[in-house]
């Protein structure tokens, strides 16, 4: 419940909006004269409980009882114990790189919070800092300018993070630099939420803080990468497996 009671803290002013329209639906209904109008009121004010509680299992779903922090699926696709250097991106939450450096000792992981993300300057963001203390080698990064050698990582690793590049060109120029800083036949393991019907269903307007699978498959192709792999992790998020070669 960790990561659910988190989503719970960043979103709680909507989630209180939500509860607050509904009630106002409620009590408006009960002062018509129509009847027809004041069912429709009350059904819409359950439609928006029904939508919060939801998200929220939902969300439970996808950040507390799925693979998503875990990566135990990408065994059948990467051997770590020959992976010697990897780049973990996050966006200002890390829950990951500990779970990492536990697992694999031998890893050389750089931890790479993305600067100006939209998760900054959000109130909750210390709370999740203090459930999830930041790794103590994490350095902040520009997604256009990774601060790395050529042909120096075997693996990057965005789990949930990368949507945070909010300009297009900007994502396309990080593809190009994970490209650049990338193995031959290295790989990048990208964890998103995408812009679908379901996400739509479960978190209503707020799929479109997601991106389609057409805006990544155009951020990805100039910079010659290949998307060998596209998995569902949930019915909520998938799990796409990028190579250079």
């Amino acid at each position: 419940m960790k990561i659910t009671k988190l989503v719970i803290l960043f979103n709680y002013k909507k989630i209180l909006l939500g509860i607050v329209v509904s009630l106002f639906l409620f009590f408006l209904s009960f002062q018509l004269n129509s009847a027809v109008f004041a069912v429709l009121l009350r059904a819409l004010g359950v439609l928006i409980v029904l939508n919060i509680i939801a998200s929220l299992v939902a969300s439970y779903i996808l950040y507390d009882t799925s693979d998503l922090y875990e990566l135990n699926d990408l065994k059948q696709d990467i051997d770590w114990s020959q992976i010697k250097n990897a780049v973990l991106i996050h966006a200002s939450f890390d829950p990951l790189s500990q779970r990492l450096e536990e697992k694999y000792p031998h890893l050389n992981l750089i931890v790479c919070d993305i600067y100006g993300n939209r998760h900054e300057d959000e109130s909750g963001i210390e709370v999740s800092k203090k459930i999830f203390p930041p790794n103590p080698r994490e350095t902040k990064i520009s997604p256009d300018q990774l601060p790395f050698e050529d042909e120096s990582q075997d693996v990057i690793l965005a789990v949930t993070a990368l949507h945070e590049i909010l300009d297009h060109e900007k994502r396309v120029l990080f593809f190009k630099e994970a490209q650049r800083i990338l193995k031959k036949g290295g790989v990048i393991i990208i964890s998103e939420q995408f812009r679908d019907i379901t996400n739509f269903i479960f978190f209503n307007i707020g799929a479109f803080h997601f991106l389609s699978w057409k805006q990544w498959t155009s951020s990805i192709s100039p910079s010659g990468l290949k998307i060998i792999k596209n998995k569902k992790i949930t019915p909520f998020a998938n799990m796409l497996i990028i190579e250079n070669n």
